[in-house]
């Protein structure tokens, strides 16, 4: 039978790294198990799978294994799967894949696909969602060992320390919509963020549209009653938030804003959001 590609991260789920890989490899007598040393090598070895011809990668990790890998097969015939071993899985549970390596084999092995929107930030791919400002900030200053002993503690106290600086002023420009102006900015393809919390109460992951939600202050009361809001889903009624569906948009700033995508930091503004040519084939659990 065809043989599937799995790239394992290594670090997913720390020290239960060495027990995942041994579960992995006792699956199928398909699977031909690769596992990451470091940053980038997903993507690389996902690059090399579609030279040698497989047909189907699947991602072992969280959402930031998942955002190497696709940007390795992006425009390739190539389906993903998705093992969600991960510490975020966003994604994977808004696609409904199962937390259990087991079960989430099996939707694997059934290979039913779904073509979705493939995100662009500049030229780098997402699937989920790409922040611009406090949230791609508390991603890279949040120190990884402080993130691992302290889970989401560790965010709250990035955003608190951020909290005390002057934010910065981003403009957004959507073809058709003019300009708005805002202290951080999230682009959406998917509706969760940080878990099971909807935010992008429009999104669809085949739509050919983005969902943009524009923050316009940063204070520590800001930033509790916006958290506030997502978790009980009445941010939208918040009169310093605007949300909006768009093909593009750019975002910029007089100031190096950082921007992270499916929880990796990859650069500051200026930054264009896209959706690909091509659609990313996913494989999904039948409905």
């Amino acid at each position: 039978m065809e043989k599937i590609l799995v790239i394992l991260n290594r670090f997913a789920k720390g020290e239960k790294a060495s027990r995942t890989e041994t579960e992995i490899r006792a699956l199928s007598t398909r699977i031909v198990l690769r596992v990451t040393d470091g940053p980038g090598d997903a993507e690389a070895m996902a690059e090399r799978a579609v030279e040698q011809g497989y047909k189907t990668v699947v991602a072992a990790g969280g959402d930031g294994t998942i955002n190497q890998v696709v940007n390795g097969i992006a425009g390739a015939e190539v389906s993903l799967g998705l093992l969600p071993v991960g510490t975020m899985n966003v994604f994977s549970t808004e696609l409904g894949i199962p937390s259990q390596i087991k079960k989430a084999w099996a939707v694997i092995e059934a290979a039913h696909t779904r073509e979705i929107d493939l995100a662009c930030a500049n030229d780098q791919y997402f699937v989920q969602l790409a922040g611009v400002g406090l949230d791609a900030q508390i991603v890279q200053e949040t120190d990884y060992r402080f993130r691992k002993n302290f889970g989401p503690v560790s965010y709250l106290v990035s955003a608190a320390q951020i909290a005390v600086r002057k934010p910065p002023r981003i403009r957004v420009s959507a073809h058709g919509l003019g300009e708005e102006q805002g202290c951080f900015v999230l682009v959406g393809n998917g509706r969760y963020y940080g878990g099971p919390f909807v935010i992008f109460k429009n999104a669809c992951y085949d739509d050919g549209l983005l969902d943009v939600l524009i923050f316009k202050n940063l204070g520590y009361i800001d930033i509790i009653r916006y958290l506030q809001g997502i978790v009980f889903g009445t941010h939208l009624e918040m009169k310093d938030i605007t949300y909006f569906q768009a093909r593009s948009l750019r975002v910029e700033s007089s100031d190096p804003v950082p921007v992270e995508v499916d929880g990796e930091v990859i650069g500051v503004v200026p930054m264009e959001f896209t959706i690909a040519n091509k659609p990313l084939r996913v494989i999904v659990p039948k409905k």
